[in-house]
């Protein structure tokens, strides 16, 4: 948290009706940025009354020299030790608007509060000692800011007294700024020559650096603009929590960009619910009679049925919806005080969402100093790098590029900020179901001329599909063989479909990583719809552990569908491991396995639950073949005397 500001406090309500703009401060250690800033509200009149004298007299009693930073540097330790350990948000006003001014720290070793700083941040003033120059920790701030989208950027050349305000030498700094910052894609708005000790270039322009024609370090700050609301990008409105008022469920946020309005319908991820909006409620004065909002603003809705919705769904229109995601591709700078490597277990804040995750890949590692890319197994601190992380569920995310407010993430690991950056959908698969990209063109649906009907009074039993579903050890494949057997016995056309037969042919080219698992799903779902339009009563045996892999499976064939849960706790499959697979994934030897190291979501509302726990397994078989009788055999009794008189 920011800590206490010794200087102006946040604005009262009539104050912030005017505009404001929200800068950080940032540089190099020692280069002068708590100077800066504490000469710059001396001298514009923004401290409160009695502070300046305060701070003289408190200097004058320790027996010390009085310095500008001081009256930044609230903290005792700070004063000692003579770094800034914190970000510090002041308050300060020129007669055009109200800036928050966030005073970020240098020191190598804070730079996850220069992180925080900046992340909230529409423009920065990157201060330089112009005797130093350009050094490394200028490049790394430099690049955070364009990791963070901060794109309004004045470079202060500090300190022109120390070099006799020589031109040349400004010169050469800004030559060196230039060459670095045109590498990574950051095109400062102003260069500025600058004394802050004694004011040279801040408010007014003084008297040894009349060379200089441009702005002041005031008159850039009041050129800058702040950033629009992106009310015309598509809607993202991160749901925050949800709060029980009488008997509404009323969804609280700020939208991030986009509109919304009272009647529309609504897509919740990452659960696919579409559902209309009844109403906006504001505070204090409540919703009545509003009937839209839009980015920047914070409000709740309520919905026009009861639906659960958490803190961490994201709300959208069905067109542009973010992604979702088993795997997150970042840019990240890291952090950690240990590296980051695939044996690392993070937490990925994407919004207001939160999600265990692990290191897959390290894409790249780049240099700082010279944007150098390179190989590399683990990222180490302090250091920028391309990597993609494998999630536990779905992730909502945006591309950085297109929409820059939820296309960012922090890397948590225990309970430390490990790390931040922007996201890229680049070859990240979508897994929402319906977003499959159709890529054949020109596509006529064939006249079978064979009837589903037809078919089912031929073989006596309409086609399905039996999604038999659990853990490792449950019994899926027991049953399903068993099931089948029973079946064909009586005459019906039944076909197992599993692992085996599946990736030995049309998955062959499928390994395990959580994208190829779901898009194993994917084709099996649709393999099983094609035997069920066949006539065959189609038996899934796979572990399936998402919902929404299940769920995408059910949209191939809806209406043949049904989802069979075999349950059995993690205790009894264990039991069962005549494998050997628990013990292996218990020693670390099987990494993301499920229900170990890796989740399993169990049916919400499946169509039939056997209970492998309980009963044997000749009584679970009896339950599928009675279940089978029901919804298979019954209804072809229902053709048969429906009047049907298709020539068979």
């Amino acid at each position: 948290m920011p800590k206490p500001s010794l200087a102006t406090p946040s604005p009262s309500l009539a104050a912030r009706q005017r505009e404001q703009l929200k800068i950080v401060i940032v540089g190099h250690i020692d280069h002068g940025k708590s100077t800066l800033v504490g000469r710059l509200f001396h001298d514009t009149g923004s401290l409160p009354d009695g502070k300046f004298e305060q701070i003289t007299a408190q200097c004058k009693r320790r027996g010390m020299p009085f310095e500008w930073s001081f009256l930044m540097d609230a903290l005792q330790a700070e004063r000692d030790q003579g770094i800034t350990i914190d970000t510090t948000q002041t308050w300060f006003k020129t007669a055009q608007r109200d800036y928050c001014i966030i005073d970020a720290p240098g020191h190598r070793e804070f730079l996850r509060n220069m992180v925080t700083g900046a992340a909230g941040s529409e423009a920065a003033l990157l201060l330089i000692d112009a005797a130093e120059g350009v050094r490394e920790q200028t490049k790394r701030h430099g690049y955070l800011l364009h990791l963070l989208g901060v794109r309004q950027v004045a470079v202060l050349i500090n300190k022109m007294d120390k070099v006799d305000c020589s031109r040349e030498r400004f010169n050469a700094v800004v030559k060196e700024c230039e060459t670095y910052f045109r590498g990574i894609g950051v095109e400062p708005s102003y260069y500025i020559p600058l004394s802050a000790r004694d004011g040279d270039m801040l408010v007014e322009r003084g008297k040894r650096l009349g060379w200089y024609k441009g702005p002041t370090v005031v008159e850039a700050l009041d050129r800058f603009t702040p950033l629009p609301a992106p009310t015309e990008q598509p809607l993202r409105f991160p749901v925050q929590d949800v709060y029980k008022f009488d008997e509404r469920r009323i969804i609280a946020g700020r939208i991030e960009s986009g509109r919304l309005r009272v009647g529309d319908t609504i897509l919740i991820s990452p659960s696919n619910h579409r559902i209309r909006v009844k109403s906006i409620e504001r505070w204090p004065s409540g919703g009545e009679g509003v009937t839209e909002a839009c980015a920047g603003q914070s409000v709740g809705i309520t919905l026009e049925d009861q639906l659960f919705v958490e803190r961490g769904n994201v709300i959208s229109h069905e067109k542009h919806a973010p992604v979702l995601a088993r795997q997150v591709r970042a840019r990240i700078f890291w952090l950690g005080h240990e590296p980051l490597t695939r044996d690392t277990r993070v937490r990925l804040r994407v919004n207001t969402a939160e999600c265990n995750a692990s290191l897959h890949k390290v894409v790249r590692v780049i240099d700082t100093d010279d944007l150098s890319p390179r190989e590399g197994e683990e990222v180490g601190r302090n250091q920028v790098a391309e990597v993609i992380f494998d999630v536990r569920g779905l992730a909502v995310v945006d591309d950085h590029a297109t929409l820059p407010a939820t296309g960012r993430c922090v890397v948590q690991v225990d309970y430390d900020i490990a790390g931040g950056g922007i996201i890229s959908t680049e070859g990240v698969r979508d897994q929402r179901v319906g977003s499959l990209e159709i890529k054949s063109t020109n596509i006529t649906g064939l006249d079978l001329r064979i009837t589903s009907e037809q078919r089912a009074l031929m073989n006596g039993h309409t086609g399905g599909i039996l999604w038999f579903t659990g853990l490792s050890g449950s019994g899926k494949s027991t049953l399903a063989l068993e099931l089948q057997q029973q079946l064909f016995a009586k005459g019906y056309q039944v076909y197992v479909l599993d692992g085996d037969n599946i990736r030995q042919g049309l998955n062959a080219d499928l390994g395990f990583s959580p994208d190829d698992r779901s898009e194993n799903i994917r084709r099996v779902g649709e393999v099983a719809a094609l035997f069920a339009r066949a006539g065959f009563i189609v038996i899934s045996a796979f572990i399936s552990p998402y919902r929404e892999d299940r769920r995408r499976a059910r949209t191939a064939a809806p209406e043949y569908f049904h989802n069979v849960y075999i349950r059995a706790d993690i205790a009894t499959c264990e039991e069962r491991d005549v494998k050997g697979l628990y013990k292996k994934a218990r020693a670390g030897d099987i990494p993301e396995f499920t229900g170990i190291s890796a989740p399993y979501e169990e049916p919400v509302d499946p169509e039939l639950t056997v209970d492998t726990m309980t009963q044997s397994v000749e009584e679970c078989t009896a339950q599928l073949v009675e279940y089978v009788r029901r919804q298979f055999i019954r209804p072809v009794l229902e053709i048969a005397t429906s009047g049907f008189g298709g020539d068979i």
